[in-house]
């Protein structure tokens, strides 16, 4: 898929009005090295600055998607740091400790679920025809039977 930032800002102005994150200063980048992710969001807390990273040859498959995806990470990122500090004064910040990467895991996990469920549920209010983007589920499936 060809990545047209001209189509990632359309759909930018429209997230930023439904999801209130108008008074954010948002860039997007276009990511031309090789990159494991589709996108990915840069965020500035203090200055309400973000930087939208989009995969010049992404795994997802709906761009929409995608800018929704991030842009609720941007949502709740206060809400996400907040979690890594407390996870940090409970466990502490030693490498290889169980209890914390278990915590640590658990939260990643439950904060990704959670921000997809919310893009599922935001497109399919908004009407989108677009079909959902198996991306990160093909890629498993695809190393799956590569190794058989």
């Amino acid at each position: 898929m060809k990545i047209k930032k001209e189509e990632i800002e359309k759909y930018l102005n429209k997230w930023q009005d439904i999801l209130r994150l108008r008074d954010w200063d948002i860039i997007i980048k276009i990511v031309k090295t090789k990159w494991r992710k589709s996108g990915d969001i840069k965020i500035d807390l203090e200055d309400k600055k973000a930087t939208l990273l989009v995969n010049h040859t992404p795994k997802c498959t709906n761009l929409e998607e995608l800018v929704i995806h991030e842009l609720l990470h941007l949502k709740l990122y206060g809400m996400d740091q907040m979690i890594e500090s407390l996870l940090s004064i409970v466990f502490g910040e030693k490498e290889g400790d169980l209890k914390r990467e278990f915590a640590y895991t658990q939260f990643m996990v439950l904060l990704e679920s959670t921000v997809e469920d919310l893009t599922k549920g935001y497109m399919a209010a908004t009407g989108s025809q677009k079909s959902l983007s198996f991306g990160r589920l093909q890629k498993v499936i695809d190393k799956e039977l590569e190794n058989n």
